[in-house]
């Protein structure tokens, strides 16, 4: 791809790995860059258009399509981390977390996938988590799981159409999400990097760092061998 000739839109475009998206995106030259938040006033980032979007709204992802029509890259970005139990947590935001991290991604998706159809084809980009592949995150690693695997339907879904789907997984971020956790962090705009390295060379997965790309190989361990070592 290209990525002068093409048009970004970043939900959660305001912070965090989002605004490092966002800002990737710009000095790499894309065409145009739509940076998307519940409050487009929190959008700062010069040279884009900020767009008003609640993932969570379908009247909202309505409304920012109608809005745009030209978008050729979605990258579905916007999260939260609630992280409560799955057994004794509250079930209305364990719900929460699903409507955000795993429905408002295929509700954006299923509302811009006409216009990368229009453009000739394009590309999608969901952040998922290295906590798609280990449940330290309960609640939160189920959503992160949940939307890898709709990332894999989706990828087969549209390819016969010229639509890509890249999968972004990464462990802790140097961001607000993450400012609490004492471990090692890789920095939003390294993040962004690989991501739009990825986009240009057409790849289906960025590992963006040493805790995913061990969360993947541990996926061949034995069940239990790997849950022993999350319990551990």
């Amino acid at each position: 791809m290209d990525l002068k000739q093409a048009v970004v839109l970043v939900t959660g475009g305001n912070r965090g790995i989002g605004k490092a998206l966002v800002a990737e995106a710009v000095a790499r030259g894309a065409r145009k860059v739509y940076a998307a938040a519940r409050d487009p006033r929190t959008v700062t980032a010069p040279g884009v258009h900020a767009l008003a979007l609640d993932v969570t709204d379908p009247g909202s992802v309505r409304r920012a399509a109608e809005q745009t029509g030209d978008v050729t890259v979605l990258i579905n970005n916007a999260g939260i981390y609630v992280g409560a139990s799955l057994l004794t947590g509250d079930l209305a935001e364990v719900r929460r977390e699903f409507e955000t991290n795993f429905y408002g991604p295929i509700a954006v998706t299923r509302a811009f996938v006409p216009q990368l159809l229009a453009g000739g084809g394009g590309r999608i980009v969901n952040v998922h988590s290295a906590l798609s592949w280990v449940a330290f995150g309960q609640s939160y690693s189920a959503t992160k799981a949940a939307l890898w695997s709709a990332s894999d339907a989706v990828r087969l879904e549209l390819a016969p159409q010229g639509i890509g789907v890249t999968g972004l997984h990464v462990g802790y971020v140097d961001t607000d999400m993450a400012a609490a956790v004492d471990a090692p962090k890789i920095s939003p705009e390294a993040v962004a990097a690989q991501v739009f390295d990825a986009v240009e060379q057409d790849r289906d997965e960025v590992l963006a760092d040493d805790t995913s790309r061990g969360a993947k190989q541990s996926l061949s361990a034995d069940p239990a061998q790997r849950y022993a070592a999350m319990a551990g």
